[in-house]
């Protein structure tokens, strides 16, 4: 059975919305580090790459040694390689991923506004707070974001990240912790969840089991839990 692209998110996200970003090739690619520490290893199983030279998983430690930087560490989602010499995986608790088939209300509130280059500082030091360990300096390039500003202040935005084609993932959802409790997350996702229903797509994010409290937000939102992916680091020695 051919794997469904959102059961690895990274690999088809690079191979499709952001394809032009891609550094590697067709069993490994990853991308630019200023963008995400993501990377994304074909599924051995899937009919598309499979080769009748070189095994598999002997490509993708090819590829890695080319991609991943001595002393440089990148994450990998649902589809996890097997470490090549030199390198570590470091196994985290699976990640819930969810989707959002059910219309959604946008409750009332603040303005939201979109986030662009005049914006950069603001997000960035917002992430560096809240959301510290996969923002970098051009992750606003790799979909549309959005914020709230309270008191001439960023208080809370949500952005687009990883893409199938279809399906659009929801990420960043951060709010300051001087402005939270105020419904400003709820708002900002259900707008964006409206909106991309609205194109034809279907929403979806990765959240961690352990926050229960973002986990009850989305389900009261319409999410509902698609699957649980495994979720690691991948460690290069050296640097």
């Amino acid at each position: 059975m051919r794997p469904h692209p959102l059961d690895n998110p990274f690999w088809t996200s690079l191979r499709t919305v952001h394809r032009a970003l891609a550094l590697g090739d067709d069993v490994a690619c990853r991308y630019p580090a200023e963008f995400a520490p993501f990377v994304g290893v074909a599924n051995h199983d899937d009919p598309e790459h499979r080769d009748d030279g070189e095994g598999h998983d002997e490509r993708v430690a090819a590829a890695l040694r080319h991609l991943v930087a001595p002393g440089e560490t990148v994450l990998a989602l649902g589809v996890l390689p097997r470490a090549p010499d030199g390198f570590r995986l470091e196994a985290f608790a699976d990640l819930a991923q969810m989707v959002c088939d059910a219309p959604v209300e946008i409750p009332d509130g603040p303005e939201i506004v979109v986030l662009d280059d005049r914006h950069r500082e603001d997000v960035l030091a917002l992430t560096a707070l809240v959301y510290p360990h996969y923002f970098r300096s051009r992750t606003m390039e790799l979909g549309r974001y959005f914020g709230i500003y309270r008191d001439g202040r960023l208080a809370a935005m949500i952005g687009e990240r990883l893409g199938t084609g279809f399906d659009r993932e929801m990420s960043a959802i951060c709010t300051h912790p001087d402005f939270l409790g105020r419904g400003y997350a709820r708002r900002l996702t259900a707008m964006l969840v409206h909106r991309t229903q609205a194109e034809g797509r279907r929403p979806c994010l990765h959240v961690a089991q352990t926050n229960s409290r973002a986990v009850q937000l989305y389900a009261q939102l319409g999410f509902r839990l698609r699957c649980h992916l495994p979720f690691a680091a991948l460690h290069r020695d050296g640097g």
